[in-house]
């Protein structure tokens, strides 16, 4: 064991299947309860045709999108045998893009866009978030049994 190997935090499988569908459905939280906020100040029928063009949007990209991913995620996940580093739950190149959409997410919610619009691609993205991390928990409670 090399000396460095000392220190990483490594844990099973089970803990990163746990810890991805425990943060992709917090982040997923977090978007609809802003995406929400902001709908709550819209008045009238719109506030259904928002957050139901949001809902649509959720499903093509959880059913196209994302979906994909965590498939890809846990390919590489479940042959796992020893202990793996606590990050290991997304690969290397996700914390790339995590860095890329976390900075637009800040400049869209500074942006002049209207709040009810941005309101759809974040329950969009949030909903889509969500739906995805059940088929980590999924997988988790299929390990454990």
């Amino acid at each position: 064991m090399r000396k460095r190997d000392k220190y990483k935090p490594a844990v099973t499988k089970n803990v990163l299947l746990f810890l991805a569908g425990f943060i992709w459905c917090c982040v997923g939280a977090m978007l609809l309860f802003l995406a929400f906020s902001w709908l709550s100040k819209v008045s009238g029928i719109n506030i259904y045709l928002f957050a139901g063009t949001g809902g649509v949007f959720a499903l093509c990209i959880h059913h196209f999108g994302f979906l994909k991913i965590v498939d890809k995620n846990l390919k590489r996940i479940l042959p796992m045998d020893e202990k793996k580093c606590v990050f290991a739950f997304i690969p290397w190149k996700s914390y790339l893009i995590i860095g890329v959409m976390i900075p637009m997410g800040v400049i869209l919610r500074h942006s002049g866009i209207p709040k009810q619009y941005l309101a759809i691609l974040y329950t969009g993205i949030g909903l889509a978030l969500i739906l995805s991390s059940v088929r980590y928990l999924r997988i988790l409670f299929r390990e454990m049994i």
